[in-house]
């Protein structure tokens, strides 16, 4: 079963990557359309596979979250058998990608030079801690360290805390979404030139280009944004503010949102505080401002100062927990949360495509697949007859699942 809508339709993709920015690539470009065959290591399979939490199908969620829409066969590449399958799967492949050391490919005879003599309409993508050049080329990554070399983590959290990462793995995810997007990029190029390209990105370029206005500032005047919590170094109030039961984010960030906020808050003699008459001096005034604000908005609760701040037009939103998030409305009306059905684990939930195309309808239809699951079929279309597959099984080559 091949992928058949969406606008990467007719695209093939073989995903070596692994655990989470690669496979959040391909996932991508199989909602979109793209027939993504996964290509897992022997033995074990992706290392995500042990990720908690464990269902009790034995399945790991979180594999099944950045997994979705592909089809999946169990290679060892270590064997002759292993090898030449991955060599026939990827002399027609548009895309491989991989998320291995640099060298890697190179030691099983399968380099970027060496495919791409194979197959000159390869684009090879490849995703890893900083890079293919450069200093740093030959070291592992992952995203608690991209987080704290890029300097997310410098100004994450609130004033006097030790260093805080993200809550969730941004670099990971971003470097997937850049590796997304110069595939897409150098397929389109593909359509003029027929040939293929190397795609490089990193956890690390990923982590650096989330701090746009922080080396906007420093490249400006030397200024350093230092941790503020939800706060914003350009612009006051915008953060979240405590109400009578729960957070709700304010962006008064310019002017006019600022005035429609005081007029409604009627706290006395704020309208002609001369201290944040304007943005330069409310953030020089922050604290006091905050506090001011602060005694008012936990008065009511929530859905009360939201109702009263839509209907002024002022930016506005609460503060969700996860469950909130997933069952929120605007969620639902997007199709960001999307089931699927798996053969061991029943009905999963997962996050849709966050992309949406007027005229070319994206799938969400194929779960994640068991280890092995397609090695048969896959095998099959590259034109192993059955005697060759149990062969390759014998060696120990391929794991096809039961």
């Amino acid at each position: 079963m091949k992928q058949g809508a969406g606008p990467l339709a007719g695209m093939k993709v073989i995903e070596l990557a692994h655990i989470m920015s690669g496979p959040v690539c391909g996932m991508m470009l199989a909602d979109m359309g793209a027939e993504v065959i996964k290509v897992e290591k022997m033995p074990g399979g992706d290392d995500c596979r042990r990720f908690a939490p464990i269902l009790a199908s034995g399945e790991s969620a979180s594999f099944m979250m950045v997994n979705r829409g592909k089809r999946g066969i169990a290679l060892n590449l270590k064997t002759d058998g292993g090898r030449a399958v991955l060599r026939r799967l990827l002399a027609d492949a548009d895309v491989v990608t991989e998320n291995y050391r640099r060298g890697t490919m190179e030691k099983l005879g399968m380099g970027y030079d060496t495919l791409k003599a194979d197959n000159p309409g390869l684009i090879y993508c490849a995703i890893s801690g900083y890079g293919r050049s450069g200093p740093y080329a030959d070291k592992g990554g992952f995203d608690l360290i991209a987080q704290g070399m890029s300097g997310l983590m410098s100004m994450t959290g609130e004033p006097g805390q030790a260093p805080i990462k993200a809550g969730s793995p941004v670099t990971d995810i971003n470097a997937g979404i850049l590796a997304a997007l110069g595939i897409c990029a150098a397929y389109a190029g593909r359509q003029v030139t027929g040939l293929g390209q190397m795609v490089d990105t990193s956890l690390f370029e990923a982590g650096l280009q989330q701090m746009y206005w922080a080396f906007a500032n420093y490249f400006a005047d030397g200024t350093v944004l230092q941790k503020a919590g939800s706060a914003n170094p350009t612009s006051a109030p915008y953060q979240a503010f405590e109400t009578r039961d729960g957070w709700i984010n304010i962006g008064a960030a310019n002017q006019s949102n600022y005035e429609r906020l005081v007029s409604v808050l009627a706290i006395p003699g704020l309208a002609d505080d001369t201290r944040f008459a304007t943005n330069a001096g409310r953030l020089a005034h922050r604290a006091d401002l905050v506090a001011i604000l602060s005694a008012r908005l936990r008065e009511r609760s929530t859905a009360q100062w939201l109702a009263t701040f839509d209907e002024i037009g002022l930016p506005c939103g609460p503060v969700l927990s996860v469950p909130e998030a997933a069952a929120h409305e605007q969620a639902m009306a997007r199709g960001m949360i999307v089931e699927t059905e798996h053969a061991l684990a029943g009905k999963m939930s997962g996050i849709g495509l966050p992309i949406h195309f007027s005229q070319s309808p994206t799938t969400h239809a194929r779960p994640a697949p068991l280890y092995g699951e397609h090695t048969r079929d896959v095998l099959g279309e590259l034109g192993y007859d059955a005697a060759q597959i149990a062969a390759l099984e014998q060696e120990g080559a391929v794991t096809a699942a039961p």
